[in-house]
């Protein structure tokens, strides 16, 4: 069952509506486990308090501010919740906005489902999703997370609404340093950027078979040690290294004919021959994916292998 990370309400004007929040991602990584190289015992860390020398548990421990070298002022739980704060337990909405206005730098890692909690904040919940969902906008609220307040963005997914923690303007750097200097581009260098952006186009991501090669990799190191084997490769043939860019158009038109030759579309003939009709280009196919490789037997714990969706 998701785990609840807060509970609170949205309110927007004089509606609010009683809602909780739970994570709408988790993490996939392959965890370590640090060990003696020597013999392979675990690490261990124990947190030990300076002036006694005592290991603590965790109940003993607690937060506290240094406001000078020595001096830490302790910060309790109770301190924290009593903060004057109007979005402490309330997900402030403050204005709506286009969605395609948004900087995606903006938008931080976190991003929670949030749920009706209880029966009589169906009606208020199903009304902001649904207003949102028609006007093609989104949410900007203020809402109080682990302690500092954030912003934050509510938008319509399927039938429930999502929230995704924002950065603050003073968060995101000034890339105009990294820009590099001015060069002159022909309007032919750039219709051809557009062309090859053409034919690498898809219309959503599901169309799209992504994997994590790296983690598979990973995976198949650790089942290959487990198993007292050589690891195989993964994820088909190696691209070759990219070359230094000498001639820009070729690149592009090279990279133009790959792509489409990719989405299985005919190549286009080099030399142009009388005919009494010209024939229309067939419709582009998509290969067919390839099969996938039977699943070897697993070592009794091992990491699972990604995939899109």
């Amino acid at each position: 069952m998701p785990h609840t990370t807060w509970s609170g309400a949205i309110s927007f004007g004089l509606v609010t509506v009683p809602v909780k929040l739970e994570n709408a991602t988790e993490s996939r990584s392959v965890s370590f486990r640090q060990i003696h190289t020597e013999d392979g015992g675990r690490i261990r860390y124990r947190k030990i308090c300076e002036i006694d020398g005592k290991e603590l548990s965790e109940p003993e421990i607690g937060k506290g501010y240094e406001i000078a070298k020595d001096t830490v002022i302790p910060i309790t739980d109770e301190d924290l919740a009593g903060m004057p704060l109007p979005t402490a337990r309330a997900i402030d909405i403050v204005s709506f906005v286009d969605w395609s206005t948004i900087d995606p730098r903006h938008i931080g890692e976190s991003s929670y489902y949030i749920s009706a909690d209880g029966p009589v904040a169906a009606k208020p919940y199903t009304l902001l999703r649904q207003a949102l969902g028609r006007t093609e906008k989104v949410a900007v609220a203020k809402v109080a997370m682990r302690g500092r307040e954030r912003l934050a963005l509510v938008r319509p997914v399927g039938d429930a609404l999502v929230l995704h923690t924002m950065r603050w303007d003073d968060e995101i750097r000034d890339p105009s340093e990294l820009a590099p200097d001015a060069v002159d581009l022909t309007d032919e260098e750039i219709e051809r950027a557009m062309a090859l952006m053409d034919s690498m186009t898809v219309d959503t991501l599901d169309e799209l078979e992504l994997t994590d090669l790296y983690r598979d990799a990973l995976v198949e190191v650790i089942e290959a040690k487990a198993e007292h084997r050589e690891p195989q490769a993964v994820g088909g043939e190696q691209a070759a290294p990219a070359g230094e860019v000498v001639d820009l158009m070729a690149a592009l038109e090279q990279s133009v004919q790959e792509a489409r030759e990719a989405r299985g579309e005919t190549k286009a003939p080099g030399t142009v021959h009388a005919m009494p009709k010209v024939k229309k280009k067939a419709a582009a196919k998509k290969k067919a994916p390839a099969k996938k490789a039977a699943a070897k037997k697993a070592p009794e714990k091992k990491p699972g292998r990604r995939r899109s969706a």
